[in-house]
């Protein structure tokens, strides 16, 4: 009889807790693990932040696929296309663009999420996502290069344009990434003797009432305080209607003026998933059951950003954090298991053990399930603790470590590095002496 193939797509977090248990569990010969990922690395999504800002080195927050692993097998490809009655994935190598296809019995749809642009005109072709490492260098390259243009412009308009930056959204992610600006702006004002401190401007837009807004209202309102303390011109209750080269129009008509325009707004799940025959949520996300078994298909199994996963109460549903998506993956691999075995499978139950932001000016603030809120400098320390112990491997922790304690004593790097671009590809080449494109 042949080993029963299991096949995960996602190397985030939720698809390696789930593979990694898998290996724990499951006997030699008793099934087959396979794991698919765009990319052969985990990110720590909740440093990206501290990556734009420079505070943190990229290589530092990002851990390979394969040193997480032992038994698993890992592809490095794109998803193409999921046939839930063939049980079959089609995917494309992402280096090579050889076309494979694998077959499953269980399949695992751990594939996370994208940014949603909400078809706002302008947001996709003028605004900065920050999902990704690529997007927090492209936010990094940015800053240093509209404060280069900005030390020679002589255009006053102009100038005032390049030091606007204006940040969309204001969840963990915004609230985080406008702190962590204000830091890097004090930090290495010093090397621009043209530009002025009050000259640089941060903004964050909210369309909602309130920043945080999924959170307990005190943390919202430390939150709200501390960033206009730090200097940070908040926009609440009026969204983003237009995106251009130049800024920002609002709902209400008022205009930011800013050549830089960071977008955390919201995200969608991966487009992989929204096309499967399956009962989706609003957003795109699959709904499962309580074991995370997705609704009338057997062996499918959705976890993470693309999935709705039920609490034991009514009409509710975990949220699609770090914190969550790391203990789905043992519960769900647990309940893989079971099936395996002809045993009954157990529902997802989780009490999370508390929500904290960074804030930036080493500030921050942390909400217990007891309802405490802790706010400030322990506040911050404690973020920083909690997921310093949570990031994947040692080497990993201690080359964070001792970038936290650089930071402490030296100023942020302002090298811009352009690898990303056509110049520095076609550099590359003639250095290679090849003809460039």
């Amino acid at each position: 009889m042949p080993i029963p193939q299991i096949v995960i797509l996602g190397g985030g977090f939720a698809g390696v807790a789930t593979a990694r248990r898998l290996e724990e569990r499951l006997r030699d010969g008793e099934a087959s693990i396979t794991l698919i990922s765009r990319d052969n690395f985990t990110l720590f999504t909740p440093m990206l932040p501290e990556v734009c800002s420079g505070g943190i080195e990229t290589r530092h927050i990002v851990s390979p696929v394969r040193s997480q692993l032992r038994r698993t097998q890992y592809v490095l490809g794109d998803i193409q296309h999921i046939d839930l009655d063939a049980k079959r994935v089609d995917l494309q190598h992402t280096i090579t663009g050889t076309k494979m296809t694998l077959g499953f019995d269980h399949l695992v749809l751990a594939l996370g999420s994208v940014t949603s642009t909400f078809n706002i005109p302008g947001v996709a072709e003028r605004s900065l996502p920050l999902k990704t490492i690529e997007d927090a260098e492209a936010v990094r390259n940015r800053i240093i290069a509209t404060l280069e243009l900005a030390d020679v412009a002589v255009d006053p308009v102009e100038r005032s344009r390049l030091l606007s930056y204006a940040v969309v959204g204001g969840g963990y992610t915004g609230c985080e990434a406008v702190g962590e600006l204000s830091d890097l702006f004090r930090s290495i004002a010093h090397h621009y003797r043209t530009i002025r401190p009050e000259e640089v401007k941060v903004w964050l837009v909210e369309a909602g009432k309130k920043l945080l807004p999924d959170l307990p209202e005190k943390m919202g309102e430390y939150t709200t305080a501390h960033l206009r303390e730090q200097g940070v011109a908040l926009e609440i209750g009026d969204g983003v209607s237009l995106v251009d080269e130049n800024g920002i129009t609002l709902q209400s008509g008022r205009r930011i003026e800013a050549k830089t325009v960071i977008w955390s707004a919201g995200v969608r799940p991966a487009p992989a998933v929204l096309d499967l025959p399956v009962d989706h949520a609003r957003n795109g996300g699959i709904f499962t059951e309580r074991d995370m078994q997705v609704r009338g298909r057997p062996g499918i199994w959705a976890l993470g950003d693309c999935a709705w996963i039920p609490t034991a109460k009514a009409d509710s549903w975990y949220p699609p954090t770090a914190q969550h998506a790391i203990r789905e993956g043992p519960a769900l691999a647990d309940n893989i298991v079971a099936t395996l075995r002809g045993e009954p499978t157990k529902p997802f139950n989780f009490t999370a053990l508390g929500t904290m932001a960074s804030l930036g000016g080493r500030r921050g603030v942390v909400a217990f399930p007891n309802g405490y809120i802790l706010t400030g400098f322990l506040a911050w320390a404690l973020w920083r603790t909690y997921y310093l112990a949570r990031l994947p491997g040692l080497d990993r922790r201690l080359r964070v470590t001792v970038d936290w304690t650089l930071d402490l004593f030296f100023s942020r790097d302002i090298a811009e590095f352009r690898v990303y671009t056509e110049r520095s590809h076609n550099s590359s080449a003639s250095a290679a002496g090849l003809v460039p494109k």
